[in-house]
């Protein structure tokens, strides 16, 4: 556990020393803003189920962000149990926190936002590469500026990145498997009642 925790660290300070600017000190919170309660995936998920040509992509991105509440919300995060990093003891007095967000009270491990917009951009990339390719470049630059904000250890993002990745490549699988079967179901149904 010191030797993930000293990676955060220093990963965190390379952040300090070598990223942080006043410009992105504005851009990050905004950008983290997007992925709050996955915000801007649910909207472009219900925009591509709205539209019949896209609408696999949408039950795609839907599925995959189901997943990630699941498997991150409901079963990880509560078993693991890690602290912010600005509420990590350890770290008491050594630990710089930028005050550019608010602290979320849930905790750390792994990070919700990366997982829930890998969860979303990566389905989206397996059913269409052409909104997938900048949904996946957006899904990790949120997942960057939890870093940037510091309300996520490096290695909550990591592992958030990897789930999110796995939800998104089988919510993809399965509403290509399952999709075209229930579209044909509902399709016949609409016209047994029309008939009536």
């Amino acid at each position: 556990m010191e030797a993930i925790l000293n990676f955060d660290l220093s990963v965190f300070r390379f952040v300090e020393n070598y990223i942080w600017n006043p410009v992105l000190d504005v851009i990050m919170p905004i950008i983290t803003y997007l992925g709050e309660g996955g915000a801007v995936w649910i909207a472009i998920a219900l925009a591509l189920i709205i539209s019949k040509k896209y609408r696999k992509c949408g039950v795609a991105m839907a599925l995959g962000l189901i997943g990630s509440l699941v498997v991150v919300d409901w079963i990880i995060k509560p078993i693991v149990e890690r602290p912010r990093p600005f509420n990590l003891e350890a770290w008491e007095g050594i630990f710089n926190y930028p005050e550019l967000v608010g602290k979320p009270s849930s905790w750390s491990f792994p990070s919700g936002h990366s997982s829930s917009s890998l969860a979303a951009s990566v389905a989206l990339l397996c059913t269409n590469k052409k909104f997938g390719i900048p949904a996946v470049i957006l899904g990790l630059l949120i997942a960057f500026s939890r870093i940037y904000v510091h309300v996520h250890y490096p290695t909550d993002v990591i592992v958030g990145i990897i789930v999110g990745a796995i939800l998104g490549v089988i919510a993809a699988y399965i509403s290509k498997r399952y999709y075209p079967s229930l579209e044909n179901k509902i399709r016949m149904r609409k016209a047994a009642k029309s008939e009536k």
